[in-house]
């Protein structure tokens, strides 16, 4: 019997040395221009010499994340459909099933036409017709239903979410679809005075430029006048399209949980748009929108967004407004708005906030683009977003616009060649989506900084930490993260992006 015992006992003692080893085993999968997604192992220390880039114990914590989100466009319809059936297969799975690579749970969905759709359109372009009996989706039907459908096949539980690019066109004070003319549509010259109205009447030839000089601040000059026409008969018709749209898709069995009034009322475009002052975001927001959907879809949300704004004593002016409050259970921030996320989260830390958009760059489908969508995630999930929704995630070419720039994509096709390859900004998503699962919560971050080195540590459902680190510098660097007891040490390589899981 003692020796029965002290053989129960070794191999109890065996056991527990082999599982605390195995807890401190992870696999280190990193990319690199050279290579992508390779893999090796790295185990845990019990002491270090220098001092550790984050410190994670059990009082650290961020915030709660829920999802990975994707848009649903024409143009990446119609690029999806160039490759043959088993590639689309390949590539939907890969996005959206439970077994892919990067897991995406939520569709964004476009009111009508935005600048990746093949031409511009709305739901219903019958002026005057106040009670929305022309209203259809007929388009939808056509390409954008059809695409979530193949997205459900590997992914039945997907949820969604809308925002427009802007109003029917007659429910605008110009009466057409974009804020500014140019050679891509059809607007007079003569209307891009609304913009600014008699305040020097005057556009910004700057506004529109992915880059340029803006001393810090976009929009450098606010919007004087709303575009949607500020008459309550307009207002509560437009309400009501966001119900009518809601109850349309409905029909065809696609439910949607949220919604926003405006993508990007802050870029004055020559494609779709619409831009609103503080003012017209209240009163439509508070007064018409908020009642519509309380009374037709009580359960749906109403987040406010997409902001691409930092101009903070703005955004501060529409969030101040006592009985929008009430109304609104989130926050969406994209482009130039994820500059104030952190002080607006401060704020209002009861609210939600997600990135409604990453951001998509200038159709170079580099690495450096890669690194760029790494470290935008890093910081809005830093930041406390608890959803993450990426913009193209397949396109053709040079990732045209139908009004003509150009955007990247996570997966790109060749029209003429009909092949199709995972950019580097696939593999930064997959770094992140991969391992961080719906219930994770984000424990702790580090910016990017002037060391390049952005660093997130995610606390799993199962308990078990992930580490998402990048290294963007020209030479190595070390990375040090003290996990409990237990540390972190490895040789970054440089441009690399590195995540760490439990073995």
């Amino acid at each position: 019997m003692r020796v029965q015992s002290k053989i129960l006992g070794l191999c109890c003692l065996s056991m527990c040395l082999m599982g605390e080893l195995s807890a401190q085993t992870y696999n280190w999968i990193h990319s690199s221009e050279n290579g992508m997604w390779e893999q090796s192992i790295v185990r845990l220390k019990s002491g270090v010499t220098e001092n550790p880039d984050l410190i994670v114990d059990e009082h650290s914590k961020i915030g709660m994340f829920k999802t990975w989100g994707v848009t649903f466009n024409e143009l990446c319809w119609d690029a999806l459909g160039i490759l043959t059936r088993e590639e689309q297969d390949e590539i939907l799975k890969n996005v959206f099933a439970a077994d892919g690579d990067l897991h995406i749970g939520r569709g964004r969905i476009s009111l009508g036409a935005n600048d990746y759709a093949r031409s511009w359109y709305s739901c219903d372009e019958v002026e005057g017709d106040f009670e929305l009996r022309y209203f259809n989706i007929d388009r939808d039907k056509q390409t954008i239903i059809p695409f979530i459908r193949a997205a459900q096949k590997y992914n039945p539980e997907l949820t969604f979410w809308i925002s427009p690019w802007s109003p029917p066109s007659w429910l605008k004070i110009n009466g057409d679809y974009p804020v500014l003319s140019s050679k891509f549509n059809d607007m007079s010259p003569k209307l891009d005075y609304l913009l600014y109205g008699n305040v020097g009447g005057v556009t910004d030839p700057d506004e529109m430029k992915l880059t340029g000089e803006r001393n810090g601040k976009f929009p450098r000059q606010l919007a004087t006048t709303d575009y949607m026409i500020q008459d309550p008969r307009y207002l509560r018709t437009y309400a009501n399209y966001f119900c009518k749209f809601i109850d349309a898709y409905r029909e065809q069995g696609i439910n949607i949980d949220m919604v926003m009034y405006q993508n990007e009322a802050y870029s004055y475009t020559p494609y779709p748009g619409c831009a609103w002052t503080a003012e017209g975001t209240i009163i439509f927001n508070r007064d018409y929108l908020a009642p519509a959907l309380k009374k037709a879809h009580p359960e749906v949300k109403l987040y406010l967004g997409t902001f691409n704004t930092n101009r903070q004593d703005h955004v501060e002016k529409i969030l101040e407004d006592k009985k929008l409050q009430n109304c609104i259970s989130g926050i969406g921030f994209q482009w130039e708005g994820r500059e104030i996320l952190a002080a607006i989260r401060q704020q209002h830390p009861d609210w939600s906030y997600i990135c409604s958009e990453s951001e998509c760059g200038w159709g170079s489908f580099d690495w450096k683009s890669g690194e760029h969508t790494f470290e935008l995630i890093n910081h809005y999930l830093g930041n406390g977003c608890n959803e993450y929704n990426l913009w193209n995630f397949i396109l053709a070419d040079g990732g045209e616009s139908t009004w003509g720039w150009k955007q990247n994509a996570l997966i790109r096709v060749d029209s003429k060649t009909r092949t199709f390859t995972y950019t580097p900004e696939y593999f930064a998503v997959k770094h992140y989506s991969h391992y961080i699962v719906p219930n994770s919560e984000i424990v702790a971050y580090k910016p990017e900084g002037a060391d390049k080195k952005p660093i997130l540590v995610v606390k799993a459902p199962t308990q078990e930490y992930v580490i998402i680190a990048g290294n963007f510098k020209e030479e190595t660097q070390n990375l040090t993260v003290k996990l409990g007891k237990r540390y972190l040490t490895v040789v970054l390589a440089p441009h690399s992006m590195n995540t760490f899981a439990l073995k």
